[in-house]
């Protein structure tokens, strides 16, 4: 219940959750400790959160339920560049997570992901060759990431990449972690096409650690709430922007996106 509440605040004084829950102060950071350490929530000076900062990314299990609407029909846009018989990086991102449940419809595929939760969703998927990436693993993410995981990604070569981060500023890809950023720019430096995918939440963010710029990817999803301005921007830059709609798409129906 402390990890709910939080998580639907997204920040809580630690006094407050004594006081929702009718617990002692010692109980009450006895069991956030243990939320830390799961890697689901942090604690500061009294406060605990689960929101993301620029330093500190938030945990896997917070960010599913965030912009949900949004990333499922990003998700369905991106299908659109997958074709059976492909070899596909897709990052340990909740966004690139949506992509799970439409990609039987495109098998035989060959997917390799540090992300435990992909590897889950597929690990019975007939048709899909599914490649887990090793390393150091760790609770935040739910994922490997780090030197050996790298280390590995260098000796494939995919035919896509779809990765997300966590910000975009000034037209460059941010992520607050610098192993994140290896890991990412690794998938991307090993694929043919690189396919980003960014609800337009990403852009009203901040993050410490640059990937690269929006114009070195082949395609950008993003969601059609992302507005006019930044629109506009993109468009006069030649970035190959895919408008995913909010609205209007049925279940299981090819998204109407609009290449700009």
């Amino acid at each position: 219940m402390i990890a709910e509440a939080v998580m639907a605040e997204g920040t809580m004084r630690i006094e407050d959750l004594t006081e929702r829950f009718g617990i002692s102060l010692m109980t009450v950071h006895r069991d956030i400790d243990e939320l830390v350490a799961r890697g689901l929530l942090r604690k500061t000076r009294g406060i605990v959160s689960a929101a993301p900062t620029s330093l500190i990314e938030s945990s896997d299990v917070y960010r599913v339920t965030r912009q949900a609407a949004e990333k499922k029909a990003i998700a369905l846009a991106a299908m659109q560049f997958v074709e059976p018989g492909q070899a596909i990086f897709m990052d340990d991102s909740t966004t690139v997570l949506q992509m799970a449940a439409h990609l039987p419809a495109r098998v035989p595929l060959t997917i390799i992901t540090n992300s435990l939760a992909l590897m889950n969703e597929l690990k019975a998927v007939r048709d899909v060759s599914l490649l887990g990436l090793g390393g150091q693993f760790y609770n935040w993410c739910n994922a490997f990431i780090g030197r050996m995981t790298t280390a590995e990604i260098g000796r494939l070569r995919a035919d896509r990449v779809f990765l997300s981060l966590a910000a975009i500023t000034d037209d460059l890809v941010f992520h607050q972690s610098p192993e994140m950023v290896e890991t990412k720019r690794a998938m991307f430096d090993s694929a043919a096409m690189r396919i980003l995918l960014a609800d337009h939440t990403k852009f009203e963010r901040r993050a410490l650690h640059a990937m690269g710029s929006l114009s070195e990817f082949d395609v950008v999803i993003v969601d059609d709430a992302l507005p006019e301005p930044h629109l506009d921007r993109l468009r006069r830059k030649g970035i190959n922007i895919v408008l995913a709609p909010l609205h209007g798409t049925l279940p299981g129906e090819p998204a109407r996106s609009t290449i700009l």
